[in-house]
């Protein structure tokens, strides 16, 4: 999302007014610590300082939220739960599996079973994290009647034959070689509670930086400093979460004192306030993959030729122009630009009326008539919406826009409708894969169910080879390119904005990853 289309990815190598009205937190927020009431004087030279609440606005998801960090989907969700809770490994910035509670991780030669090792951690009662934790964990997450994010990404593991050899050692038993093990334990989703953990949102227990204080869905979330966190207690004496949908709202909220970080701003409202002092402007470069998601199992997306005419109808440079201000770049149809595995060989594609008028004649629809659902629950959403209906009205198909709600949209698409506005933050190509792309994957959206797409996957995985690995997963992004139900048109930055006295906020970690909406690394100067 800024002026240069061809610059690099930075990390080449891998891989409503009001807030108050807006939130309804007018007394929670004034009753609140201020922003800079730290009990540390701290240096003048930019060294951290201890103390005060940092006040941190998100969109949200309604009177459904939760705090169980097994059904974190949004970002608000996301952020919340690796504040409460860890995982065994997580993303760096380049997408590499970093350790986290695992302190290392071992393969049998054949790659068929990984001994994990955790360092010594507590949860926030005290109890020390064990290896029983992280079975209970992985098991809860496996559960057939569940539908849990990170159940796609859990499925190489037979957890019937995992077994705790200490206390601190859980040797991972898997249904096939898995080259790239340490992803599954960095999967989205997958934190560890404790083994007797029940009543996420009345008072969880996690091994997070911060533990629990109070939380009103829909509405804000209070954790206080765990001081025996493993790496360190956080800087901040209290984080809140607050949620504010628009994003209006959370940038008056920023510039009138009531927040000191606000989450996801559109360009041209970051343009208006860079470099002008009052707020500081953070962009973490081509960050956001933005798209128009297709449901491949229904009309009239059924027919790949319509599916392929849609492709074709799209004028990427257009939609990146209008919908994020030029500040991003144009996509292929295809996840993780400048990822490890990322089919880079395959030809752009450009806009081609001609072609997609013919293909949708093959098939039948050319008179076609598509609702588009989206929403202002994300940057460029209803501007890159109704750009596109300009667009497929020049190949003959209407294009009805249809407004979500900001509160509900995310769960609302994900079975319903056929053409949807659709974002995603960073991840390996294979997590992108296992959650959204494979027959069983919970948040499946485009509806791409094809066993033999599930075998290739398996395949991938099991290859030792890199380069080897890698020609199966081109195999897979070329299906994607030709009959995937993803045109993804653009990646965009990710923009936060933060009070002038906010520092230790990372800025150069993708949306998703490790150092991404990490306040433990936070204070207030």
């Amino acid at each position: 999302m800024h002026d240069d289309s061809t610059r690099s990815l930075p990390f080449p190598a891998l891989r409503r007014r009001g807030f108050l009205a807006a939130t309804g937190l007018g007394a929670l927020t004034l009753a609140g610590c201020g922003g800079g009431s730290g009990s540390d004087d701290g240096a003048g030279d930019g060294s951290p300082k201890k103390g005060g609440r940092l006040r941190a606005a998100f969109a949200g998801g309604g009177a459904s939220e939760t705090l169980d960090p097994h059904l974190a989907n949004l970002f608000a969700d996301v952020a919340r739960a690796k504040a409460l809770f860890d995982k065994l490994a997580d993303y760096g910035a380049d997408l590499s599996a970093q350790p986290r509670l695992a302190e290392k991780w071992e393969p049998n030669k054949t790659l068929d079973r990984w001994r994990v090792t955790l360092r010594e951690a507590t949860f926030h009662d005290g109890s020390p994290v064990t290896a029983k934790d992280v079975l209970h964990s992985y098991r809860r997450i496996a559960d057939p009647k569940q539908a849990f994010r990170a159940k796609a990404s859990l499925e190489p593991i037979d957890l019937d034959a995992s077994r705790a050899a200490g206390e601190r050692v859980i040797e991972f038993v898997l249904k096939r070689p898995t080259a790239e093990f340490p992803n599954v334990l960095a999967a989205f989703g997958a934190y560890i509670v404790p083994e007797n953990a029940t009543g996420f949102d009345k008072e969880p227990v996690g091994s997070g930086p911060f533990r629990f204080v109070s939380f009103t869905p829909g509405r804000s979330a209070v954790f206080r400093r765990y001081d025996d966190y493993w790496e360190g207690a956080p800087h901040l004496d209290e984080i809140e979460f607050v949620v504010a949908n628009e994003e209006s709202a959370r940038v008056n909220a920023l510039l009138g004192g009531q927040i000191e970080y606000a989450h996801e701003l559109n360009p041209t409202t970051a343009r208006a306030h860079e470099d002008k002092g009052q707020i500081e402007i953070v962009r973490l470069r081509g960050s956001a993959m933005q798209a128009f998601c297709m449901k491949t199992d229904r009309p009239p997306f059924d027919d790949e030729r319509v599916r392929q005419a849609f492709f074709l109808i799209a004028d990427r440079q257009e939609l990146v122009d209008g919908a994020l201000s030029g500040a991003g770049e144009v996509g292929n149809d295809l996840f993780g630009k400048g990822y490890e595995y990322y089919a880079d060989g395959l030809p752009q594609r450009e806009q081609d009326l001609d072609r997609a008028r013919a293909l949708l004649k093959q098939a039948g629809a050319e008179d076609l008539r598509v609702t588009l659902d989206t929403s202002a629950v994300a940057a460029g959403f209803t501007e890159a919406a109704s750009i596109f209906r300009d667009q497929a009205k020049k190949a003959g198909v209407t294009v009805e826009v249809r407004m979500g709600s900001k509160d509900s949209y995310w769960s609302d698409i994900l079975d319903n409708g056929a053409l949807c506005c659709y974002r995603s933050g960073a991840m390996p190509i294979e997590a992108h894969i296992s959650q959204r792309l494979l027959t069983d994957s919970t948040t499946n959206a485009t509806k791409w169910r094809h066993k033999d797409f599930d075998a290739l996957y398996q395949q991938a995985q099991s290859t030792r080879d890199r380069t080897e690995r890698a020609a199966v997963y081109e195999r897979m992004q070329r299906r994607l390119h030709g009959e995937g139900g993803f045109l993804i048109w653009g990646f965009a930055d990710w923009i936060i904005a933060t009070a002038r006295n906010v520092k230790g906020v990372d800025t150069k970690a993708p949306a998703n990853t490790l150092d991404w909406a990490r306040f433990d690394t936070v204070w207030l100067a």
